[in-house]
């Protein structure tokens, strides 16, 4: 296999980001798009130069398309995902990985039985920023982790969104929606995690569309919309995460990472996007710039070290870590966005929901490992 040939299920907004990082990378190939609406699919084809616009059941079957690039709705990310596998192909899919924990194992199990790989957004932890942030924990400037925060506060995406109405369906929300790219970044760098417990509120049951073209509709809201939790990892780091779809304004860390001898910042410089965007500054303060010293508290990060950042993928690079799969596949190594990741975000998420519920602690059965960091100049020590 020289090129990873990949057909698209999904071409609505977020498929523009995907096909030009696609396009960065010789070994990918993307051959045909598939979307329920043909002439939205026609026209993505034609922007991007794809050979081939068909129905999404005609592209699972294609002979010719080695994998399937999931970027549907939350809501059918699993039963597309397992019709992929069932068809011999391998897949990789935007978040959440499911919306049902046991159609997160299914897709684990039929994968490994047929021996082919599954990936999973979000591949925003192999940007500059984040791997600046692994680099600084892995060069020890902190210390042994001991502790982590994660908030990101928004009002929802009915101003600017055109189709708002499904982040407030079943199986999306804050939670699934924003969640993954926190979780993600943290167990990418920290581990797995042993167990959590959470509270959460859904604050308004309807809101009103203010974009276009929906302007004015109503629509109703199914799921938590403001969830908080506390996290346990299995090194022992406790960690505390808050996704909301009801702040309308804050000057909360977006995340934050603990050590004995020290401490990282990655603050946000887009108030929306947190660990969703690939580059920005990295902060840090060790125990002798420490403000606890009996000084003024200064405010701000002026006093804060800016890390140095010698990683590419500093810009919107979503698809890297489809990318990186399929060097995987190619070289037959492990891959960094990979199915047991992506089902262990999607344990912790449900867990919390689960754990508010019930007034209990969720304890995790599943597992997964810390992805190896990306080179620096990835892709010449992947090719």
């Amino acid at each position: 296999m020289e090129k990873l040939r990949v057909g698209l299920i999904g071409c609505g907004v977020i498929s523009d980001i995907y096909l030009k990082t696609c396009q960065k990378f010789e070994v990918i190939d993307i051959v045909a798009c598939a979307s329920l609406d043909l002439e939205e699919s026609r026209q993505k084809a034609k922007q991007y130069n794809i050979a081939k616009v068909c129905q999404p059941d005609e592209l699972i079957q294609d002979p010719d398309i080695d994998c399937i690039l999931n970027l549907t709705i939350p809501a059918v990310h699993a039963e597309i995902s397992m019709a992929a596998l069932e068809a011999g192909k391998h897949v990789y899919s935007e978040k959440p990985f499911a919306t049902d924990l046991k159609d997160g194992e299914k897709i684990l199990a039929l994968a490994k039985s047929k021996n082919l790989f599954v990936g999973n957004a979000p591949d925003t932890f192999l940007g500059g920023r984040l791997q600046t942030c692994r680099k600084i924990i892995d060069d020890g400037i902190i210390g042994e982790p001991t502790g982590a925060s994660a908030f990101v506060g928004t009002h929802g995406v009915e101003r600017h969104h055109p189709n708002p109405a499904f982040y407030y369906q079943t199986g999306a929300g804050p939670l699934l929606d924003l969640g993954p790219y926190y979780l993600t970044a943290l167990i990418s760098m920290l581990g797995p995690i042993k167990r959590s417990c959470g509270f959460s509120k859904k604050t308004f049951s309807e809101r009103i569309i203010e974009s276009q073209p929906r302007h004015g509709e109503m629509m109703q809201v199914e799921v938590d919309t403001h969830i908080c939790g506390t996290l346990e990892f299995e090194n022992g780091v406790i960690g505390s995460l808050m996704t909301s779809f009801d702040i309308w304004d804050s000057q909360l860390p977006r995340l934050e990472i603990y050590g004995k001898e020290g401490t990282i910042c990655m603050p946000d410089p887009d108030p929306v996007d947190g660990p969703n965007i690939f580059g920005g500054e990295v902060y840090y303060k060790t125990r002798e710039t420490a403000r606890w010293s009996y000084k003024p508290r200064v405010q701000g990060l002026e006093e804060w070290t800016v890390a140095e950042n010698n990683h590419g993928y500093n810009e919107d690079s979503r698809g890297l870590g489809l990318a990186d799969m399929a060097y995987a596949i190619k070289n037959q190594r492990p891959h960094r966005a990979n199915g047991e990741m992506a089902h262990h975000v999607l344990e912790t998420m449900l867990g919390l929901l689960e754990s508010s519920q019930k007034g209990a602690y969720s304890v995790l059965k599943s597992t997964c490992s810390i992805p190896a960091a990306l080179p620096a100049d990835f892709p010449l020590n992947e090719a």
